[in-house]
């Protein structure tokens, strides 16, 4: 819980969660359990379900069962120091306008969504010293019919660092909350190498997902699967390398014990999402990786393969 000395330490801030799904929910689920001063911005229904039953989160980490602070955009009365901004890429341009209100000339956002371009974006809307690069790795999925957030996995940690600003006064702040909370908070100096590696790893599977309309352990189970998938994860290397952040080799390690998982299940969510007829990150993510091949001059035939099949398939929904 927040102390009298934590007050004195200049660790309280106020904190809006832009929505209360999978990765918000938990994520400002875990901050307001430990007594931060958290509030969720939701739309409606969401904020009836909360005010009723309260926010609710099944995790192996402990369960979470309790009444937290909800607004919609038209209850937005103040500014808040740090919105963490976990909506889907696509919905970027929505969640922009909907956190306006409650920026104020020193708050900061973190974004935790996939891809590289929201960072571009957000700084041109709110300024270069007002964005924080980021990251987040959890399994979490809301159950819209319950309200239930249900986490899954062993892992539950957000990256985040500043991007161009040499200090914002917010950034040691947020860190330090990594001893209250029950997830793992990590500042990185060099951010952007990060958010690339995530970037270029997710899109590189996501290529190969949606190609094979398959999990790794499908695609490997294939004499020419393995292969396959090491000649699509070489286009993301060289498209990080291109661009001057040159793949971690601790990322290289990550994704090749993946490909090498006897029966993996492993599949990004670009995958269930086609699987399910919904909207996929796919411009975002791998139409962004694209391009900046193309910026380069790197050759990705994979990709561009995963990019037309992405367009294709969300051509087809919007005649639905």
């Amino acid at each position: 819980m927040i102390t009298e000395a934590s007050y004195s330490k200049g660790l309280v801030m106020k904190i809006l969660v832009l929505g209360a799904g999978g990765v918000g929910g938990y994520f400002g689920g875990r901050m307001a359990e430990a007594g931060l001063d958290v509030t969720f911005l939701v739309r409606e229904r969401r904020k009836q379900q909360l005010v009723n039953n309260g926010l609710i989160v099944e995790s192996k980490f402990g369960n979470i069962s309790m009444s937290v602070k909800v607004i919609t955009i038209a209850e937005i009365n103040s500014t808040f120091d740090l919105v963490l901004m976990s909506c889907k890429a696509y919905d970027l341009d929505d969640a922009i306008n909907s956190i306006m209100p409650v920026m104020g000339s020193n708050s900061v956002v973190l974004p935790v969504i996939n891809g590289l371009r929201q960072i571009d974006v957000l700084q041109e809307k709110f300024g270069k010293n007002n964005v924080f690069g980021g990251v987040c790795y959890v399994g979490a999925n809301l159950n819209y019919k319950t309200g239930v957030i249900e986490h899954f996995g062993n892992f539950h940690s957000i990256i985040f660092g500043e991007v161009d600003c040499n200090y914002n006064k917010l950034t040691q702040r947020f860190a330090a909350l990594d001893s209250l909370v029950s997830f793992n908070i990590e500042l990185k100096e060099k951010i952007m190498q990060t958010m690339w590696d995530k970037c270029a790893g997710q899109g590189a599977l996501s290529s190969a997902n949606i190609l094979t309309r398959s999990v790794v352990g499908d695609i490997t189970s294939g004499k020419s699967g393995r292969q396959f998938l090491n000649n699509v994860f070489a286009e993301g290397q060289e498209i990080c390398k291109a661009n001057g952040f040159p793949m971690s080799h601790d990322v290289i390690k990550f994704y090749e014990n993946i490909f090498d998982t006897k029966a993996s299940p492993f599949a990004t969510s670009m995958l269930r999402d086609m699987e399910t007829g919904k909207v996929t990150e796919g411009q975002h993510i791998v139409g962004d990786l694209v391009k900046r091949a193309d910026d380069h001059g790197v050759p990705v035939p994979i990709m561009k393969s995963a990019l037309a099949a992405i367009e294709a398939y969300e051509a087809k929904l919007l005649l639905k």
